[in-house]
């Protein structure tokens, strides 16, 4: 049957990916949004697009009947479910089909079969498949610790915790219930031994309705942070140095897509050791956030397939040999130094340097951009803060990585703090281009370390002063009176002029400067600085250095007091500080500030209340995970601003701890 429209039951990115591979082979688009997600690219790029009320995933893109009608109502023949929401509900499956519809996916029994992380485990033991034992929860005792607790249904790290004490066991297992139930619509967890360290090792498995199955490769997505992946790369450094493991890791995927008589693209996940012996942890039955490294290193468009096979087609005779290196990184609206908490608000830009391509196989080194976002997006509290997948493509690893830490550090991100720093850093980091990954990394290589700034505190104070002089320069040019006297002229020479910034990681900076009536400047802190040349969004000074100046250029963006100010020394963002501070935006001591938009799900204590240091007071869901927020110190709480069910913007006063002391000196 030849496909002529495809609605893609899903949002952002991976929307986007299946539009773009449609658009190719000149296949109709539609798509469907959330009221969140009105002006959102994907919605835009369609050729027909169907809101769903709301903005939840409950609400919108978890409502498989509307969606359904949706494709009904646009005249579309087909779905793909993407990844995340619906893609591995057989329920939704049966329901496509049901309706006349092609559903771009396994069959439903496939999807029945594995879509339950417990029984799945057992089906694939019994096919041969090496696993790990699930293990009841009701029975785990201290000598199971430390145990991983799973979501049955979905992943993306929703729903899984790890418990190293019995008596944290049922708390950690009611709120993976929890966040499961808010991501997936099935509450049900189950519990694994876990290994602390290990390699995660997955297999891109395609099969076609002929009774063909490829193993297409494998992809390494060790580098994790709270079970979710964060670097991914093919094919996998620790299979390319053990003999015979890359054929080992092909059969077992192949087996497991056999046994459930698998039909178009799919993933086997194992988790390995560094002896190349490896337990099967579960099959997604669906396309994979990482699937892009595998079409780099196939040349294979993995979507394409997925269309062809869902139309009756046959896979093509022979499988493609693998081919050089790709690494992908997820480019997330999160800040790894602070707990990963997660961000929201504008994109004012994103700019990827060496771009090369969007969602397409690139036949040449470069970078490839797969992204949910453009300039202006705004990044909300209700879905995956993802920002990105940046992917590089080379002859080598070496070169991969490079490559892709050069692109990151050169990127313009406006708006938003990301993983960026990290990423560039874990890309530069020794164990890893010596292929040394494990599900530990962070854990291993000190997290504070790898999620510092790239920028050094003298560049930064530096790529700063660049940002005043340009301030200064568009006051300017603004200033009608002032443009009748040199830039920065004043009528007492003598007194700097000073401008204040703050940095989110290094806090207040004030720059004090002074041109001269030769035209040169003068800065306090940097002597033998010199002016090359300047404008409001661009600033060229000589920096004196040891054996000579050297020339160094900074260019400038602005919104609202956001300065962002880019370099080859690295990124730098700061907020324009206004010379008088407002007596009313003053907070209290011991105020527990939001840390991001979100949702107050439960309350751990009551006004009044004796509270501990590190006691939760409540708990906040945003963008799917749960967040706790506990007392900075231990006193009274002595108000407390918040009811279960409120909602909340980033930097709302939630409550108020008053300290011991404070007590005592009132008293």
């Amino acid at each position: 049957m030849a496909i002529t429209n495809v609605l893609v039951a899903n949002r952002g990115e991976i929307a986007r990916r299946v539009f773009a591979t449609c658009r190719r082979m000149g296949i109709g688009t539609t798509a469907v949004y959330s009221d969140a997600d009105a002006a959102a690219p994907h919605v835009a790029e369609a050729d027909a697009a169907i809101r769903l009320p709301g903005n939840t995933p409950a609400e919108t893109y978890l409502r498989g009947e509307l969606i359904i009608e949706a494709a009904l109502s646009a005249g579309a023949d087909a779905i793909h479910p993407g990844y995340g929401f619906l893609s591995e509900n057989a329920e939704f499956a049966r329901s496509v089909l049901d309706a006349g519809l092609v559903w771009i996916g396994p069959p439903v029994a496939a999807i029945e079969q594995m879509g339950s992380k417990v029984e799945s485990k057992k089906m694939m033991d019994a096919a041969g498949v090496p696993v790990l034992a699930e293990l009841d929860p009701a029975e785990v005792t201290e000598a199971h610790l430390p145990v991983l607790i799973k979501a049955s249904a979905g992943g993306g790290g929703r729903g899984m915790r790890v418990v190293r004490e019995l008596g944290e066991l049922n708390d950690q297992i009611a709120a993976a219930r929890r966040e499961a139930e808010s991501a997936f619509g099935d509450p049900t967890v189950f519990c694994e031994r876990y290994l602390e360290t290990g390699r995660h090792i997955e297999v891109q498995v395609m099969s076609d309705t002929f009774g063909t199955t490829w193993a297409v490769g494998e992809r390494e997505c060790s580098i994790q942070r709270r079970h979710q992946k964060v670097v991914e790369e093919a094919p996998s450094p620790l299979v390319e140095k053990i003999d015979g493991m890359r054929d080992r890791l092909f059969e077992a995927a192949r087996l497991a897509a056999e046994a459930i008589g698998y039909e178009g693209a799919g993933t086997v996940e194992f988790l390995a050791d560094e002896k190349g012996d490896f337990f099967f942890l579960e099959m997604n039955t669906r396309l994979q956030v990482e699937h892009p490294v595998t079409e780099q290193t196939t040349g294979l468009d993995l979507v394409r397939l997925q269309l062809q096979v869902a139309s009756g087609l046959p896979l093509p005779a022979t499988q493609p040999a693998q081919r050089g290196h790709s690494i992908e990184v997820r480019l997330y609206a999160e800040d790894p130094a602070h707990d990963w908490q997660p961000q929201s608000g504008p994109v004012h830009r994103i700019e990827i340097p060496f771009t090369a391509g969007e969602f397409t196989v690139l036949e040449q080194a470069g970078v490839r951009l797969d992204t949910g976002v453009v300039d202006g997006s705004l990044v909300g509290v209700h879905y995956d803060p993802m920002l990105a997948k940046v992917i590089s493509y080379a002859e080598t690893r070496a070169e991969a990585a490079h490559l892709l830490a050069t692109a990151l550090q050169r990127a313009k991100i406006h708006g938003l703090v990301t993983n960026r720093d990290l990423l560039v850093r874990v890309l530069r980091h020794p164990a890893f281009l010596a292929g040394d990954t494990d599900t530990a990394f962070f854990a291993t290589h000190d997290l504070a370390a790898l999620s510092a700034p790239l920028v050094s505190d003298a560049d930064e104070a530096l790529s700063i002063v660049a940002a005043a002089l340009a301030d200064a320069a568009l006051a300017h040019t603004t200033n009608r009176f002032a443009k009748l006297a040199p830039s920065g002229w004043r009528n007492l020479a003598s007194q700097p002029q000073r401008k204040s910034y703050e940095s989110r990681t290094s806090g207040t900076h004030e720059v004090r400067y002074r041109f001269t009536r030769a035209g040169d400047i003068e800065v306090d802190g940097h002597d033998g600085l010199a002016l090359i040349s300047l404008t409001p969004e661009r600033v060229v000074l000589a920096v004196p250095g040891e054996r000579g100046p050297v020339r160094r250029q900074f260019e400038i963006a602005r919104y609202g007091d956001l300065v962002a100010v880019d370099s080859p020394l690295g990124p730098v963002a700061a907020r324009r500080l206004p010379r008088f501070t407002d007596p009313s935006e003053q907070v209290a001591a011991g105020s527990l500030l939001a840390p991001m938009p979100g949702s107050v799900i439960r309350l751990g204590a009551a006004e009044g209340d004796q509270v501990t240091q590190g006691q939760p007071i409540l708990w906040l869901e945003a963008m799917k995970m749960e967040h706790t927020i506990v007392a900075p110190a231990t006193g009274v709480l002595s108000a407390l601003n918040v009811t279960v069910g409120q909602q909340v913007e980033v930097g709302t006063v939630l409550a108020v701890v008053e300290e011991e002391e404070q007590e005592q000196e009132q008293a």
